[in-house]
């Protein structure tokens, strides 16, 4: 036995070929719904105003962009006089930050965003413009397997303001990342010089000190020397002074052995030096490095912190509205809404013929 399948609702049952048959009866219901659905998706397609979306992609600088940020920079020594060198990554990812920071967003929102508004739309909530303005601006990755290339994207409804807008934002950001990198440098060389100029200073310290003791070792072992009248050092034959000996004859407690006439002339000229800088052996080569660290001055037009992949153009073609995916929407929806109706108007007539 055969027997057509039936829809079975609140307990009223269609026959398939009698709900085709009702649905048919009722086309120009459904065509009526699908009239006034595609219509109003069409006017909405064709007199909203379009979109246009001005986009940036950047990279990380080549190596020649950033080769004046470590300008005076020689690397880390082990006497702890040198600086990293900063790499590609380094200065990258300090615009990188910037590029996607709250801050930057912030700044772009309240600087250009808010003062393009009318003055009614500015007197509205700041945390619902905040939010339409994040969806007017994304910044994503571009490609999975290159994470280090963004791409910037501003919509608006006037193409030559999206293309300006990404610009401005992608060169404000520039700018402070600039900045914060140049003072980075020129803080760390700041600090360089300084712990450079204090190791000067002690070294002069230090010697100032060493040409007083031996000063005064000199002064004693001259009285020793005047207290048992040796003016000039004995000379000894036949005997070959080892290391020991000589060091406690030059510095030690042998020093008296010198003579009086050599320790009083050694002692007048120490007392006559005005300068130990001849006799300090790393000054030069310190003087050099603070002269390195604290001369350093770098040209912001040297250096770069990214580099724009492709030209800003100004968009032709809208992003949305999609004319037709909205129609074929609004076509869709029509059909559906339209069905709908129709099935209930046959529910509600089946009822009321059973309840009569």
């Amino acid at each position: 036995m055969t027997e057509l399948k039936t829809l079975q609702q609140d307990g009223v049952e269609f026959d398939l070929l009698e709900l085709l048959r009702g649905l048919w009866a009722q086309k120009w219901l459904i065509i009526l719904v699908v009239f006034v659905f595609t219509s109003g998706a069409a006017a909405y397609a064709f007199i909203s105003k379009p979109v246009y979306e001005g986009h940036v992609v950047v990279m990380p600088p080549n190596l020649s962009d950033i080769a004046g940020f470590n300008l005076g920079r020689t690397g880390e020594s082990s006497n702890g006089n040198g600086l990293k060198l900063f790499s590609v990554d380094d200065v990258y990812g300090v615009f990188a930050r910037n590029l996607q920071s709250e801050i930057s967003r912030r700044r772009f929102f309240r600087d250009v965003y808010l003062p393009s508004l009318s003055e009614a739309k500015r007197l509205g909530s700041r945390d619902e413009l905040y939010k339409i303005f994040n969806e007017t601006l994304t910044v994503k990755v571009l490609d999975k397997n290159q994470p280090d290339r963004y791409m910037v994207v501003i919509e608006h409804v006037d193409p030559e303001s999206a293309s300006a807008w990404v610009k401005y934002y992608v060169d404000q950001v520039a700018e402070r990342s600039l900045s914060e990198m140049l003072k980075n440098s020129e803080r760390e060389l700041a600090v360089q010089a300084r712990n450079i100029e204090q190791q000067i200073k002690s070294e002069r310290i230090s010697a100032k000190a060493r040409r007083e003791d031996r000063t005064r070792q000199l002064q004693e072992a001259l009285t020793v020397a005047e207290a048992i009248g040796l003016n000039n050092p004995p000379v000894i034959t036949g005997r070959v002074s080892n290391d020991s000996e000589l060091s406690a004859f030059m510095d030690g407690s042998l020093m008296y052995m010198r003579g009086a006439k050599a320790l009083r002339a050694e002692m007048q000229v120490l007392l006559a030096r005005t300068s130990d800088d001849p006799f300090i052996p790393e000054l030069r080569n310190l003087e050099g490095m603070y002269q390195v660290f604290s001369g350093v001055n770098v040209d912001p037009k040297s250096v770069a912190v990214f580099r724009q992949d492709g030209e800003n153009e100004v968009p032709d073609q809208p992003i949305k509205p999609k004319k037709f995916l909205v129609i074929l929407i609004g076509l869709v929806m029509g059909v559906m809404i339209g069905v709908f109706v129709a099935l209930i108007r046959m529910m509600l007539r089946k009822r009321t013929v059973i309840s009569g």
